[in-house]
């Protein structure tokens, strides 16, 4: 009973030393944005040491790794995943970008960071974020297909196009340039964004 009470204690440990080194990356990127991301760094400012982040994660991609799947979860990846489940292609895309937007707004400097590192350096965030565009590229494919399927696809639209047009609309760039440049709220931007997407792709309601 000791032994598995002690497991237990050592466990809640670990997470909560998980927990902190992931928070301190992503504090990190929100107040040096310009500066590269140091490990040593994020050790300090975790009160760990550099060796203990390897244990946990790996690697530097490993970190990343996790760290890219912990901010899509705490910023709406289940309302993300509610939209694609919708049985209508059309709501599924409304949807689809809603939450998207949403998700991105959530913590947009960190996605901003993480976006213009991978830019200019993928190596430096461990190809998370590739990993995260090639499964949205996969999300854009499925939604097209979806509105292939349904007949909402205008005529002059193919599956091929419509996936290039969702590319760019749905990316994040898209969302910051109306959302920060344009100085969008976020409904008025995932409305314009919706608006342009079924206009562009979709025959009339």
């Amino acid at each position: 009973m000791v032994r598995k009470y002690e497991q237990q204690i050592r466990a809640e440990t670990a997470e909560e030393t998980r927990r902190r080194i992931l928070g301190t990356v992503a504090q990190r990127l929100r107040d040096a944005p310009a500066e590269p991301l140091s490990l040593d760094e994020v050790a300090k400012l975790a009160r760990v040491a550099r060796s203990t982040i390897y244990l946990i994660f790996g690697s530097r991609a490993g970190l990343f790794e996790a760290f890219t799947e912990d901010l899509l979860a705490r910023t709406g990846l289940t309302d993300l995943t509610k939209a694609v489940a919708h049985e209508d292609a059309r709501q599924h895309m409304r949807d689809g970008i809603a939450a998207a937007c949403r998700m991105y707004a959530q913590d947009l400097p960190v996605y901003r960071v993480l976006f213009s590192m991978n830019h200019v350096d993928p190596a430096s965030v461990g190809g998370a974020v590739q990993r995260m565009e090639t499964e949205r590229a996969g999300g854009m494919r499925y939604l097209a297909q979806r509105l292939a399927e349904d007949s909402v696809l205008r005529n002059d639209v193919t599956v091929n196009k419509a996936v290039d047009v969702l590319w760019v609309l749905c990316s994040f760039e898209t969302f910051d340039a109306l959302y920060t440049s344009r100085g969008k709220s976020l409904d008025d931007a995932i409305e314009v964004i919706a608006w342009t997407a079924e206009r562009s792709l979709c025959r009339p309601a």
